[in-house]
């Protein structure tokens, strides 16, 4: 006769389970702080990867194109075909951002052209000019 085994399921014991809640609580204790202690800080770093992203798009608008948008063509420019002065001479038909991004301050992004330059910028968390810290200007040229 054959000898057969049983072989028994093995789930997880208390102990085990009370290790991994305490170590998670651990981590939780060391990282969660630091994400929430700061969102003023994220919120600026957000703001300058959309203002470099911004950018980047407005480079690529002038190589396809010769020229930036102007100002009253505006960031808009980067999603739909502008019309007025300077006229687009080789638009791209798929654009060059999919939507404009707003600032994490719920405010558009504000943008300038002027003498082949343009400025790409966020007044920060105050929504004023200037100011310090947080509230301070975020700008394409200071980036």
């Amino acid at each position: 006769m054959k000898s057969y085994q049983m072989s028994r399921a093995r789930g997880f014991t208390l102990i085990e389970i009370m290790v991994v809640v305490v170590i998670l609580g651990i981590l939780g204790s060391l990282i969660v702080p630091n994400i929430i202690g700061r969102p003023d800080e994220a919120r600026v770093t957000a703001a300058r990867a959309d203002i470099e992203a911004i950018g980047n798009a407005l480079e690529l608008y002038r190589l396809d194109n010769g020229d930036y948008p102007s100002t009253d063509q505006g960031l808009e420019a980067l999603v739909t075909q502008p019309s007025g002065y300077p006229e687009p001479r080789r638009w791209n038909s798929e654009g060059y951002l999919k939507k404009l991004p707003i600032d994490p301050w719920d405010e558009p992004y504000l943008y300038f052209s002027e003498d082949r330059t343009f400025e790409v910028y966020s007044l920060g968390s105050d929504r004023q000019e200037g100011g310090e810290g947080v509230d301070a200007d975020l700008r394409y040229s200071e980036l």
